[in-house]
């Protein structure tokens, strides 16, 4: 991995094979633009292909680990690419789940819609007082179709999965852990990236392969449930992008009110 590749993500190679990738759009949040979207769907796979890593720890800049979708004006994400984005959603979805090498999101502070699908696929989870995990489409009218339909029922339970992503209520750092999404609770903000580099440390100090034939069993039933729900809910997705309540939630957005949905 190399930092001259991005342009919204910090490249930091530690020692022992250890990579911190932090999301770097801190005035927006991390917010996800075009650029990161495009490079949420190839850090995982440029990760895999560097042979000298061994474990990847992925965190934010700034008072955020990701607010979700950037529909600000500007550089966001409000003006959908039709099938191509779908596609780079699947990618970013697929290229986690592909991963051989272990990957460990702490999550510092919000981490909304893509935001909370990308930290919960990563394969340890960290979380502290700040952490705010919300599936958010719903609030913006689209459906939670970027990964959010995948991970969330395996990590909670189905029922528990569909009322927040229904709902978009927000689960604070430790309430994460004890509904299952997260591993790990750090009781203070400033432990919370050493707890993820001291696990990081321990699992590159392992054999990767055997940490690699560990995970990959795991994930491959991951990535055949991803085959039937990701297409689906990628479709709903991009259908309800295109709907008056999608328009009217980002207006709200924008305009910083309420949106009033109607069902169009």
């Amino acid at each position: 991995m190399k930092q001259e590749n991005y342009e919204t993500m910090n490249i930091d190679r530690r020692d022992n094979g250890i990579v911190v990738v932090s999301l770097n759009r801190p005035e927006r949040m991390n917010a996800v633009n075009g650029t990161m979207h495009r490079e949420l769907a190839s850090f995982s796979r440029d990760f895999a292909d560097d042979r000298s890593l061994r474990v990847l720890v992925l965190t934010g800049e700034g008072r955020a680990f990701c607010a979700g979708g950037d529909f600000g004006p500007g550089d966001g994400i409000t003006d959908p690419e039709g099938a191509a984005l779908m596609v780079e959603a699947r990618r970013i979805v697929d290229h986690i789940l592909e991963c051989e090498k272990p990957m460990v999101s702490a999550v510092n502070g919000y981490a909304m819609g893509l935001g909370a699908t990308v930290a919960l696929l990563c394969d340890i989870v960290v979380t502290s007082p700040s952490t705010i995990i919300a599936d958010t489409h719903v609030k913006m009218g689209v459906g939670a179709g970027d990964g959010g339909q995948l991970i969330w029922p395996f990590l909670m339970g189905v029922n528990r999965a569909k009322y927040f992503l229904m709902t978009g209520e927000r689960i604070r750092g430790k309430e994460a852990l004890e509904l299952g999404l997260a591993n790990f609770y750090v009781e203070e903000d400033e432990q919370l990236l050493p707890k993820a580099m001291e696990i990081a440390e321990q699992l590159a100090a392992g054999a990767p392969k055997a940490i690699a034939a560990s995970k990959m069993a795991v994930n491959s039933y991951l990535r055949s449930v991803s085959s039937v729900v990701m297409p689906i809910g990628l479709q709903y997705e991009e259908n309800s992008m295109h709907s008056a309540d999608h328009q009217e939630a980002i207006k709200a957005f924008q305009e910083k009110r309420e949106p009033k949905f109607t069902g169009n």
